[in-house]
């Protein structure tokens, strides 16, 4: 055996943490939908681990929650975005629709999304014409807010 061969015991690697191991690691960062807790670990899913038994157990232990994670999501984004927008964020994680639902009750006032906040980080004043009102509708629309309270607040005043 030459001076820069190894042994075989050592160029055989440890295959790396457990993939508990991993997913307590990636949920002591931030919380995380099962899906999506799912999806980044199923590539490193080594054979004989299953993979819904990890998040089953867990879920089990209350350190999964997507009911949690709707909730943590809605109160970060709620000061930006309206319901619709959050909610559709949420989905796209992979949150069904009792959690998004509970996410919302949950964070109650805090996660309530004021129209007229979101509106105020942009514009200064209700608009004076029909194209004025078109630009700020498409605005808050595209914040996630629903056309009928937002022509409801562009008719009115903003307190």
């Amino acid at each position: 055996m030459s001076a820069t061969s190894k042994p075989a015991e050592a160029v055989v690697s440890r295959e790396g943490p457990s993939l508990k191991a991993r997913a307590m690691r990636l949920l002591a960062r931030r919380e995380h939908s099962r899906a999506e807790l799912g999806r980044k670990l199923a590539p490193k899913v080594a054979e004989g681990e299953d993979l819904e038994a990890v998040l089953d157990e867990l879920a089990a232990r209350g350190w999964l929650s997507d009911t949690r994670y709707a909730e943590h999501s809605i109160r970060a984004k709620a000061r930006r975005h309206g319901p619709i927008k959050l909610a559709h964020a949420l989905r796209a994680k992979g949150v069904d629709e009792e959690a998004i639902a509970a996410g919302f009750r949950a964070a109650g006032i805090d996660g309530a999304s004021s129209l007229e906040t979101v509106w105020k980080t942009r514009f200064k004043s209700l608009p004076v014409n029909d194209r004025e009102r078109a630009r700020q509708a498409r605005f808050l629309q595209g914040r996630g807010f629903v056309l009928e309270e937002i022509l409801r607040f562009l008719r009115g005043s903003p307190a």
